[in-house]
């Protein structure tokens, strides 16, 4: 199986610092890739090479073999999902948000899209800025969703969460990659690693440690430490 996005000499600069720098590696076309590293690691900058919000400054990011340099940014971005760390809703109601991904979305779809993420479908009218934390991720992610993305790229989604809604949205994520949607999670919470990494990313100084199995007996003890450590 060929990677969902592969990264060669990969360096990003700015802001009078080195984010990336030649890093090279790849992420597997499957389940939950877990991005972890020391803050400052370059684990957000990477995520949002793979959506062209930040470009490089040598080097490559493919997606699914096709260089994301030379890819119209709009048609990659309805490909390439992407949730941030503090949900983002628009004026008006939950359906008004959907319709920011699609103007002429249908309520029965925007319902079918709300059920998908677990929100009751009687929330389509609902103003979005009375949403808790947990709901309006979700309808963000729903927003993603009515793209139909390829995958999701989620920057620490559940950081402003509580441990109810994160439980909630972690089960979510697996659900959605069970049923073929690969997702590239960064993270600061190992418990969260543990419970959802299918594959882990560890970058440090904006270099590219180690990746595998987050079990794998052939992991680095220094790895290992700094995962324990983390």
């Amino acid at each position: 199986m060929s990677p969902l996005f592969s990264f060669e000499g990969l360096t990003v600069s700015g802001a009078g610092r080195q984010r990336l720098g030649d890093l090279t590696g790849t992420i597997p076309d499957r389940g939950i890739t877990v991005i972890v590293g020391p803050s400052g690691a370059g684990k957000s900058t990477l995520l949002r090479c793979c959506n062209r919000l930040d470009a490089p400054t040598a080097g490559s990011v493919r997606f699914r073999g096709d260089d994301v340099a030379v890819l119209d940014p709009r048609a990659h971005r309805r490909r390439v999902g992407m949730v941030f760390q503090a949900p983002v809703a628009f004026p008006g109601t939950v359906l008004d948000n959907l319709r920011v991904a699609d103007s002429g979305i249908t309520a029965e779809r925007a319902e079918d899209l709300l059920a998908r993420v677990h929100l009751d479908a009687a929330m389509i009218t609902r103003d979005a800025g009375t949403l808790s934390g947990g709901e309006a991720q979700r309808m963000v992610l729903a927003r993603c969703l009515v793209t139909g993305p390829e995958v999701l790229l989620l920057d620490e989604p559940t950081s402003a969460l509580d441990a109810p809604a994160t439980r909630r949205l972690e089960m979510l994520a697996r659900e959605l990659a069970d049923d073929g949607l690969p997702q590239v999670w960064v993270s600061h919470d190992l418990d969260q690693l543990r419970r959802l990494a299918d594959h882990v990313v560890v970058l440090i100084d904006g270099r590219w440690a180690w990746s595998g199995d987050p079990g794998a007996d052939n992991a680095p003890a220094s790895v290992a430490t700094f995962l324990e450590d983390s």
